[in-house]
């Protein structure tokens, strides 16, 4: 059976999109996820919506117990991760607005565990491929389902995360264009590298709402800005989910 678990959660709390929605306190051994963590369905189909940041986003980006998130998903039988994020952009041709969905990720960060392997088993290497951390079928049925919503839609980009929770220099920005990221968020790594690690084809929404610092003639990023463009958005970005999610339900029932 698909479930669905979804990251991020902006604009999805609310209990009115659920049937059967409940809240579930749940412990991992990495600890408590980040709450609240509410199960039910959408258009029928069952999910489970993790808030990354804590209710009212009293977790900054570090302070995420990513592994936490992830295992308390696999715990509770999800098949599949959708997240969602705000990023800046990093490209001239990337707007405000925009929504970029990823295909590949450059880990800047520095002090966040990045691996349920902290220690093999004897005879149990875990080395994890990551050459492409984003399902493609997943990326698929989003960029399609963009598309017929008419939103503004990247089918690619290179998402770089930085550690947070202080924005870019002008001089890291630049670095990190030079690097071939397209956009800049906090949070992509290691949520993408666990979700691998643990078997779940995971993908990201990414909604652009700021041009970092490296565009001199615009103002540097700011978390007024990020929020004001992230709410203009949020209805888009809840309509995406909305149909992506049936649709990912209805082609695993097909394999099976």
């Amino acid at each position: 059976m698909v479930r669905i678990g979804i990251i991020g959660g902006s604009g999805l709390e609310d209990p009115g999109i659920f049937q059967e929605g409940q809240e579930l306190v749940i412990n991992t051994p990495y600890g408590a996820p980040s709450l609240p963590l509410v199960s039910g369905k959408i258009e029928n189909v069952p999910v489970v919506i993790v808030s990354r940041h804590g209710k009212g986003h009293v977790l900054p980006p570090s302070q995420v117990n990513y592994r936490a998130n992830i295992w308390a998903l696999k715990q509770l039988s999800c098949t599949h991760i959708l997240a969602t994020s705000a990023c800046g952009s990093l490209r001239e041709e990337i707007h405000r607005g925009d929504f970029v969905i990823l295909d590949q990720f450059i880990d800047f960060t520095r002090h966040r565990p990045v691996t349920f392997f902290e220690r093999f088993q004897p005879g149990e290497m875990k080395h994890t491929p990551m050459a492409d951390p984003f399902s493609a079928e997943l990326r698929q049925i989003l960029i399609d389902k963009a598309r017929s919503l008419n939103l503004p839609v990247h089918k690619k980009g290179t998402v770089i995360t930085i550690e947070g929770p202080r924005f870019s220099t002008r001089a890291e920005s630049k670095m990190f264009r030079l690097w071939g990221a397209d956009v800049i968020n906090m949070t992509v790594a290691p949520e993408a590298i666990l979700a691998n690690e643990a078997g779940l084809p995971y993908a990201v929404v990414a909604v652009c709402t700021d041009y970092d610092c490296w565009k001199i003639e615009e103002e540097p990023v700011s978390w007024q800005e990020i929020l004001r463009v992230f709410q203009e958005n949020v209805e888009k970005l809840k309509k995406l989910l909305l149909v992506s999610i049936p649709e990912i339900a209805a082609r695993h029932t097909e394999k099976t």
